[in-house]
């Protein structure tokens, strides 16, 4: 259980940081609504690939259980 909760401030941090980055590299330059869009089209493209990882990892599991 600790894990799950080490895994999950590690992606709330992970987003947090992928959000300020867009921000930092797109900020000034475009129109905020913009950039607001750009920052929530990345934060649901990285939810997606972390959902994926972590579906294939149940996923393996269950394989290597004989589940």
């Amino acid at each position: 259980m600790k894990v799950l909760l080490v895994y999950g401030i590690s992606g709330l941090a992970s987003l947090f940081i992928l959000g300020y980055s867009v921000h930092i590299m797109v900020g000034g330059l475009v129109a905020a609504r913009t950039e607001t869009i750009m920052i929530i089209v990345a934060e649901l493209i990285a939810i997606a690939v972390m959902g994926w990882m972590v579906w294939d990892v149940r996923r393996r599991r269950k394989q290597s259980r004989g589940v």
